[in-house]
């Protein structure tokens, strides 16, 4: 038997806490209390994961920046000081590098999830807003920590990307040194995007989960079926279709933790360089200005919208062809914000929805794996040609999307979740 005196002194330090805290308030809401589908499947995995490797992201990052040296005098040399006699640097260094890989593969996948089932229709608009500001907000945190290092890809691929504002019309070359803080990438860019790295987009991302989180327990979570489970209730009002998050859900998703862990670990003990995809060869060399590298590519999770502005290499309606581009890869990731009104259908699920929507879906992500391998390669007339294709499938399925969803047939949606 337990010891009553220890449990009568836990309850009353949990009164004196929510008296002054509602933690057992916030504890039921958001996971004893919280009642989420019973249908859950494999794709549901990848929002906890992506929590997960935010928290590995973080810790990582704060042992880095204690034997990193912002400077460019200094910042290769910190970056091999810690691969080389800082205790068990290599490993954290690898865990951090290999953790932003991970990231992008969840957060992907968990998009994906999104479109299949419908995630971002009435009334979880707001959460898939959220989402996407998150996703931009992870991709300036990327972009700014490929500088860091300072190695050759590191320098140039900056360089490259931040000439990009330069295209804007007026305001463009004002634009790029202000972004830059000089008129080359030099030091001052160097300690400028360290400090938004570990200051300022961490402090953004994080605001940014916890509003994620707060609107989807508000509105509730999606399922497979696209069924809202707070339709059909007992007499107690709990939803006849759902289950208690804790200890139902912790439990799946620790399993899925158990085997992303082995394989996260498999990578950074054998993998840790992927080929030379999540760390390239160049970076292994110090930056050096007047060395341009033979290809310069972006790191993998930037090669879809990469691709998109190599892709464009005409001009449209009095705009040349940078500009062109630049528009286009911008509008890539601007149309993801207006999703949930471009979608006419009647129903949530890719399970429901009609032959066009999933014809459409499939040559999205098959359009969107093409860019992103084409990113990474250099250009060529026949790989411009594919990336041109893959392109205009990428904006079709958007731009076309109020069209087909509103006039394909679709399949009547059960009044209860099917599994």
């Amino acid at each position: 038997m337990g010891n009553p005196n220890k449990a009568m002194a836990e309850k009353g330090l949990m009164r004196w806490v929510d008296e002054r805290f509602p933690a057992t308030q916030m504890w039921q809401e958001h996971l004893s209390k919280y009642y989420a589908p019973k249908n859950f499947n494999f794709w549901y995995f990848f929002g906890s994961l992506a929590l997960l490797v935010l928290v590995n992201q973080i810790l990582t990052g704060i042992w880095l920046t204690m034997s990193y040296n912002p400077s460019a005098e200094g910042a290769f040399a910190s970056v091999e000081y810690i691969m080389r006699d800082v205790e068990w640097g290599w490993l954290i260094r690898y865990m951090h590098s290999t953790g932003a890989t991970a990231f992008f593969v969840v957060v992907y996948l968990h998009m994906f999830r999104g479109l299949l089932y419908g995630s971002y229709k009435a009334p979880r608009e707001l959460v898939w807003i959220f989402g996407m500001a998150i996703y931009l907000a992870l991709m300036a945190e990327a972009f700014m920590g490929y500088l860091l290092p300072w190695g050759q890809m590191s320098y140039w691929g900056a360089q490259v990307i931040i000439s990009l504002f330069s295209a804007i019309p007026v305001i463009g070359p004002d634009l790029t040194q202000w972004v830059r803080g000089d008129f080359l990438i030099s030091g001052i860019t160097l300690n400028r995007f360290f400090a938004l790295h570990v200051v300022a987009l961490p402090i953004v991302i994080l605001a940014l989960v916890v509003l994620h989180i707060i609107a989807l327990h508000e509105v509730g979570s999606n399922n497979p079926d696209g069924i809202d489970i707070k339709q059909k209730k007992d007499e107690t009002g709990k939803p006849l279709d759902g289950i208690p998050f804790h200890p139902y859900y912790t439990v799946k998703d620790i399993v899925g933790v158990a085997v992303f862990l082995f394989v996260f670990a498999v990578v950074i003990f054998y993998f840790p360089e992927g080929g030379g995809y999540f760390l390239e060869k160049p970076n292994f060399e110090p930056a050096n200005p007047m060395v341009t590298p033979d290809h310069i590519a972006p790191v993998w999770y930037f090669t879809p919208f990469y691709a998109i502005l190599r892709a464009i290499n005409f001009s449209l309606f009095g705009l040349d062809a940078k500009l062109l581009g630049v528009i286009c890869m911008g509008g890539a990731i601007a149309v993801l914000f207006v999703l949930p009104w471009l979608d006419r259908s009647p129903v949530r699920s890719i399970r429901y929805k009609g032959w066009i929507s999933k014809v459409m879906l499939v040559l999205f992500a098959i359009s969107f794996v093409i860019l992103g391998v084409l990113g990474v390669l250099p250009a060529t007339d026949g790989r411009t040609l594919v990336a041109q294709i893959c392109t205009a499938i990428y904006f079709a399925f958007f731009l076309l999307m109020p069209f087909y969803t509103r006039l394909e047939k679709t399949k009547p949606v059960p009044e209860r979740v099917t599994g």
